[in-house]
């Protein structure tokens, strides 16, 4: 379990990594600063907390999913598109500005992850629960990026 769960915790802190590091520091740049966002967006340090959990949690789940789907290819190709959608919606909005596109990737990520947390169910079962932080923060997350572009 343990080997899983390293492999899942590398690849899922480098989709962060990556993403962080191809949105180029547009977080602090002068569009997001001065676009027209949400009331509920949580301050900066929420977002780094946020992440750390929701990804400590999800590997420990895909940790474990490795164990329990017999359908390895099925899963691979559910992480993998997983993984790109998170890591491809960091430079669609935040460096390319370009909110429509960027909430249509994060409803699928949305979406997706839904997938996991009640799709594959029957075989996690009570596991299935530590995807609640991931979907819950990106029903967050789709919230706010609709606001944005509906505000601006």
């Amino acid at each position: 379990m343990w080997k899983p769960f390293l492999i899942f915790l590398i690849l899922n802190f480098g989709a962060l990594g990556l993403g962080g590091f191809l949105m180029g520091g547009e977080v602090t740049g002068e569009w997001y600063q001065n676009v027209n966002k949400a009331p509920w967006t949580p301050p900066g340090w929420v977002f780094g907390a946020a992440w750390t959990t929701i990804m400590l949690c999800f590997s420990f789940y895909m940790a474990s999913a490795w164990g329990a789907i017999e359908n390895k290819n099925f899963l691979i190709g559910l992480f993998a598109f997983q993984w790109i959608l998170n890591v491809a919606w960091n430079p669609v909005f935040f460096k390319f500005h370009q909110v429509g596109f960027g909430l249509l990737l994060i409803t699928a990520l949305t979406v997706l992850v839904g997938y996991f947390l009640i799709g594959l169910w029957p075989q996690m079962k009570m596991k299935s629960i530590l995807v609640l932080p991931y979907f819950v923060w990106l029903l967050i997350a789709t919230s706010l990026n609709a606001y944005i572009l509906v505000k601006n």
